[in-house]
C-alpha cells in the first residue's frame, strides 16, 4: 500500500502548458481518476477514468469508475491526477448515486480552477467537446504504470450535440464527440468551456455503424450536487465568441462616435446661436452706453461753457476772486467733458464671453457604487456574476484599499494576479460613465507563474495618491499585460449607479 501511494505521488514531467482559449482553460480543472484495490498487499484491482472540478477540492466523475471503493471497501486507493503541477493527489469519496452513475470525491491539499455548468438551453446540432483520458490512448502510449499518474492535459475530442435521450431513469445527451473507455466521468462542453454533462457511455460501432456518446445531462448532475450539498457555478448566457463580443463593441463604439458626434454638432449650432444673440444683446448694451458718456461729455461742455461766461461777467464786474473760481470750475468740466468723450466704450465681438456650458462633475462617477452585470456587452464562460459593491475616489483608489493607475486612453486600471486562483483579473473603472469591466484571462501553470513573477515588481499595493506612484504603478502593469494572451477568456462589464442611500 506505502508503494502504490508513493507512486501516486510521483513525478515524472511537468504539464503540456494549455493554451489561451476555453477548452484548455476547462481543461485545466479536469483531472485523471485512477482506483487502486489492495488485499494483503496484492493488487487485485485497477481502474481509471476521468474527471472534473466543481469545487476547488471537488471532484465529480462516474459511479462506475470508482466502482472498486464499493467492492473493496477499505482497501482502495482512489488517486487523482490534475491536468497540471508536479504530484498527484489521494481522494476520498463522499457522494454516490448509482443510478444517475454520479459520484463525487473530496481531495486534500489540491486547489483546481472549477468548471461552470451551463443551464441554457441546448439546440440539436450544436458544438461539443469531450475532455478527459481515454484508455485506447494510454494503452498506445503508456510505457509503464507510472504513465496513468503523470500529470498530462486531457484529450480532446469534438462533434454535435445529437438531441436528449434516457438511459433508464435518467437523462442523457446524445452526442458525436469521440470517447472511449477512460473517458467515463468527464465533461462534455460547449464552445465556450461550459459543463453541459458527464461523459458517461457509448454506443458500439458494430458492421460499420457510427458510435455516439453519452452524457448524463447537466440538470441531473445539479440535482446530485444539490443533494450531495456541493455548490457549483450556473451559468445560462449564450455563448458568444470573444471575436464576436469585441466585434459588436466596436460597432457600438462606432454608433456612439456618431452620436457624440451629432450632439457635438448640435451643441455647437446651439452655442453659434446663443453667442450670436449675446453677441447683438452686448452691442445694444454698448451703444447705449456709449450714447450716456457722449450725452454726458456733452452736458459737461455745456456747464463749463455756462461757467466760462459767468466768470467773464464776474470779471467785468470787478470779482475777481470769484471769477477765477467760476473759471477754474469752467475748465475742470470742459476736461471732463473731454475725458468722458474719450473713454466712451467701443464694441469689440470677441471681448463677448462664450456662453456658459454645461459639464459633469469633473471626477466623474465617485463615492459609493453598486454595479450590475450588462449581459449584452458581456461574455462569461465560468464566473458568477452578482452585483459588485464598490467605493470610488477620484484618486483611483478603490474601497479604500487598491490603488488604480491611470489607464493608457481613459479610466483606470489594475491587474491582479493571485496566488490561489490560475486567473489574471484586468480590472477597468471609467468614471466618465460609470462602467466597470472584468477582464479575464484563465491561463495555464507555466504562464500563472510568469505572471506572479512580473507582479513582484509592482510596488504600490495600497492607496496612493501622488501622480508619480500611480505612473510607475501603470508602467510595472504594462510588463504583466504584455505576457497576456492577445485575447482573454471572459469580459464582464457592469453598469454602476449611486448606491441606494447615497447622493
Amino acid at each position: 500500500m506505502a508503494r502504490l501511494l508513493l507512486m501516486l505521488g510521483f513525478l515524472v514531467a511537468w504539464a503540456v502548458p494549455a493554451q489561451a482559449d476555453d477548452i484548455s482553460a476547462a481543461g485545466r480543472g479536469v483531472v485523471r481518476v485512477v482506483t487502486i484495490a489492495v488485499v494483503d498487499d496484492e493488487v487485485v484491482g485497477f481502474g481509471h477514468g476521468s474527471g472534473f472540478a466543481v469545487g476547488p477540492d471537488r471532484i465529480v466523475t462516474n459511479a462506475h469508475v470508482v466502482e472498486l471503493a464499493g467492492r473493496y471497501e477499505g482497501n482502495v486507493v482512489i488517486g487523482v491526477v490534475p491536468s497540471e503541477g508536479d504530484k498527484s493527489y489521494q481522494g476520498r469519496l463522499i457522494a454516490l448515486d448509482q443510478e444517475r452513475d454520479l459520484a463525487l470525491i473530496e481531495v486534500q491539499g489540491l486547489k483546481l480552477p472549477p468548471l461552470a455548468l451551463y443551464n441554457g438551453p441546448i439546440g440539436e446540432g450544436e458544438a461539443t467537446v469531450a475532455l478527459g483520458y481515454p484508455g485506447n490512448v494510454d494503452l498506445a502510449t503508456a510505457q509503464s504504470a507510472s504513465d496513468y499518474i503523470l500529470p498530462l492535459s486531457p484529450v480532446r475530442s469534438e462533434g454535435v450535440f445529437s438531441g436528449l435521450r434516457r438511459l433508464g431513469t435518467t437523462g442523457v445527451l446524445l452526442h458525436t464527440a469521440s470517447i472511449a473507455r477512460g473517458n467515463s466521468g468527464g465533461p462534455l462542453l460547449d464552445r465556450c468551456g461550459r459543463v453541459l454533462g458527464v461523459n458517461s457511455a457509448l454506443t458500439r460501432g458494430d458492421d460499420g455503424d457510427a458510435s455516439f456518446g453519452f452524457a448524463i445531462a447537466g440538470s441531473e448532475l445539479a440535482g446530485f450536487l444539490r443533494e450531495a450539498g456541493q455548490s457549483a457555478t450556473l451559468v445560462g448566457t449564450n455563448c458568444i465568441s470573444m471575436e464576436e463580443l469585441l466585434a459588436q463593441d466596436r460597432a457600438a463604439a462606432a454608433d456612439a462616435a456618431q452620436q457624440d458626434a451629432a450632439r457635438a454638432r448640435t451643441a455647437a449650432e446651439r452655442a453659434a446661436a446663443e453667442r450670436a444673440i449675446a453677441i447683438e444683446s452686448a452691442r445694444e448694451r454698448n451703444e447705449a452706453t456709449r450714447e450716456n458718456f457722449m450725452a454726458g461729455a456733452a452736458v459737461l461742455l455745456v456747464l463749463a461753457g455756462l461757467a466760462a461766461g459767468g466768470a467773464g461777467l464776474m470779471a467785468t464786474r470787478g470779482k475777481r476772486r470769484e471769477a477765477i473760481w467760476a473759471g477754474a470750475g469752467g475748465g475742470v468740466l470742459l476736461l471732463g467733458a473731454v475725458v468722458l468723450f474719450l473713454v466712451r466704450p467701443s464694441f469689440d465681438p470677441d471681448s463677448v464671453p462664450e456662453p456658459t456650458k454645461t459639464t459633469s462633475a469633473a471626477n466623474g462617477l465617485t463615492g459609493k457604487l453598486l454595479c450590475t452585470l450588462v449581459p449584452e456587452r458581456s461574455r462569461v464562460t465560468v464566473s458568477a456574476t452578482p452585483e459588485v459593491a464598490m467605493d470610488w475616489q477620484a484618486n483611483g483608489c478603490m474601497n479604500g484599499r487598491t490603488q488604480y493607475a491611470e489607464a493608457p486612453n481613459s479610466g483606470w486600471e489594475r491587474i491582479l494576479v493571485p496566488d490561489d486562483e490560475q486567473t489574471v483579473s484586468v480590472l477597468r473603472y471609467e468614471p466618465a460613465t460609470g462602467t466597470y469591466i472584468n477582464t479575464r484571462y484563465m491561463l495555464g501553470a507555466d504562464r500563472m507563474a510568469e505572471a506572479r513573477r512580473l507582479r513582484e515588481g509592482v510596488a504600490l499595493k495600497q492607496c496612493a495618491g501622488e501622480s508619480a506612484g500611480r505612473a510607475n504603478l501603470a508602467t510595472q502593469q504594462a510588463a504583466i499585460r504584455g505576457a497576456l494572451p492577445p485575447l482573454p477568456n471572459e469580459r464582464l462589464v457592469y453598469q454602476c449607479h449611486p448606491a441606494r442611500g447615497t447622493n
